[in-house]
């Protein structure tokens, strides 16, 4: 864009953001058969992390407890569950669909410390997993 007038380049970068976010939205939440070997989207992750532990919190609307599985893979700790489509069952059209459903798997590179297993707690909707370090 050419144009000098700083709302008109406001504008093209506001839209351009908003492109780049819709990309990067498909990029994680793609629709998929409902096979369990490959992931269908990947949950946004945050980690929090002082001299004591590392706290990670997983959001993971509508997913049962019993069905988070959580392993520790050389320096990664996976996340692995199914969220369920609900109303599946019904003849209701699907107007809009937004949240992310079906089987998903998050890797999340752990820090360099030596870590044990803490807390597990789900809250709001969100899998807040406490990590203590030792050593």
């Amino acid at each position: 864009m050419s144009s000098r007038n700083p709302t008109d380049w406001m504008w093209a970068q506001a839209i351009e953001l908003l492109e780049q976010a819709e990309r990067m939205h498909r990029q994680f939440f793609r629709l998929a058969s409902s096979e369990r070997t490959q992931a269908v989207w990947e949950p946004p992750v945050d980690m929090f992390e002082d001299e004591r532990e590392v706290i990670i919190v997983v959001a993971l609307p509508g997913v049962p407890a019993e069905r988070i599985q959580v392993t520790t893979e050389a320096g990664l700790l996976v996340i692995r569950a199914e969220s369920p489509l609900p109303f599946s069952g019904s003849r209701r059209a699907v107007r809009q669909l937004e949240i992310p459903y079906g089987y998903f798997e998050r890797r999340i590179p752990l820090p360099e410390a030596r870590l044990e297993t803490g807390t597990r707690e789900l809250l709001d909707g969100c899998l807040i997993l406490r990590l203590r370090k030792i050593g």
